[in-house]
C-alpha cells in the first residue's frame, strides 16, 4: 500500500518537472533573439538547448539527479531569465515602447 502511493508521488513529481520544462522551453522558443542580447543573458540558441535537452530527459530518461539539475535549469529561466526578457522586450499587454511608470511619454507635449 505505502509503495503504490510512494510511485504515484513520484508520478505526479515526474510529471510536475516535465511541464515546468515544457513552459520554460516555450518562453524560451517565443522569445526574440535580440532580447536575450539586451537583457545581457545567455544566447536564445543556449536556453533552447538546454531546455530541450531537459524536456527529453524528463521524458526518455527518468534519472532523478538529471531531471533535478533541469528543473534548476528551468526555475533559473523562469525567475530570472524570462522576466529580464519581458523587461527589454516591453512585456506589458496594451503598452508601447514609450510608456513609462506613469503612464505613455508624450514628449513633453
Amino acid at each position: 500500500m505505502l509503495l503504490a502511493g510512494f510511485g504515484t508521488f513520484l508520478f505526479l513529481l515526474n510529471l510536475a518537472m516535465l511541464v515546468i520544462a515544457v513552459v520554460a522551453l516555450f518562453f524560451a522558443v517565443t522569445a526574440r533573439e535580440d532580447a536575450y542580447r539586451a537583457a545581457d543573458k545567455q544566447s536564445k540558441m543556449f536556453w533552447l538547448i538546454i531546455l530541450g535537452v531537459t524536456v527529453a530527459v524528463n521524458l526518455l530518461v527518468p534519472m532523478l539527479f538529471l531531471q533535478i539539475a533541469g528543473l534548476i535549469a528551468s526555475i533559473v529561466f523562469m525567475v530570472d531569465v524570462r522576466p529580464a526578457l519581458r523587461g527589454v522586450s516591453g512585456g506589458r499587454r496594451g503598452g508601447s515602447s514609450s510608456d513609462g511608470p506613469y503612464g505613455p511619454y508624450n514628449g513633453g507635449r
